[in-house]
């Protein structure tokens, strides 16, 4: 298994994935099992590519099986939900700091084929995007909605906190947070 930060010519591949686990096409029988919520276009998985350095693939031979999203604020602020996440980063404290757009950074969706899952993939992929957004930012901010249990049962395996509940576009979800200087529990990626 191979982690890189992704190229253009990944982009068809990583929007496979996207589509086969969205909320708007994932199977009834799969959607147990996690889900995407936003869905991105192909202009901006090359925006995020280009400039910030934000898209993180796991790679199986020739084939894409996992994607982690990570970006600065400015990146994410186009969004209605990222906009109201970005006016209440004040109303939050983490690691003994007030949040704000310059000490964090949002990270996810994160996305791995389901032959994937209770694999190392979900670990390594995170630790992988953990290092690289590590170089510039101290904290990592995330969100997940209430009704996606195998999200949250991830993210809390390997050690995310919840900073608060909150409610957006009538949706219950939780914003929650990682030192981004602390290695990912269950990742065998080398130091």
């Amino acid at each position: 298994m191979d982690y890189r930060l992704a190229t253009a010519a990944d982009i068809p591949a990583v929007e496979k994935l996207q589509q086969r686990y969205h909320v708007s096409t994932i199977s009834e029988e799969d959607r147990p099992d996690g889900f995407v919520t936003t869905l991105f276009t192909p202009e901006q998985f090359l925006a995020l590519i280009e400039k910030e350095d934000g898209l993180s693939i796991a790679v199986d031979g020739d084939e894409v099986v996992g994607y982690a999203m990570a970006a600065s604020w400015d990146y994410w602020a186009a969004w209605p939900l990222f906009q109201h996440m970005i006016a209440d980063l004040p109303t939050m404290e983490y690691l003994g700091q007030k949040l704000d757009t310059k000490n964090s950074y949002q990270y996810g969706p994160i996305c791995v084929d389901k032959k994937y899952r209770s694999s190392d993939v979900f670990p390594n992929l995170f630790e992988f995007s953990r290092r690289e957004m590590n170089k510039r930012f101290p904290i990592l901010i995330t969100f997940i909605n209430s009704i996606n249990g195998r999200s949250m049962r991830a993210h809390e395996k390997i050690e995310l906190d919840i900073i608060k509940p909150f409610d957006f576009n009538q949706n219950h979800y939780f914003a929650l947070g990682y030192d981004a200087a602390k290695r990912t529990p269950g990742s065998t990626l080398a130091p």
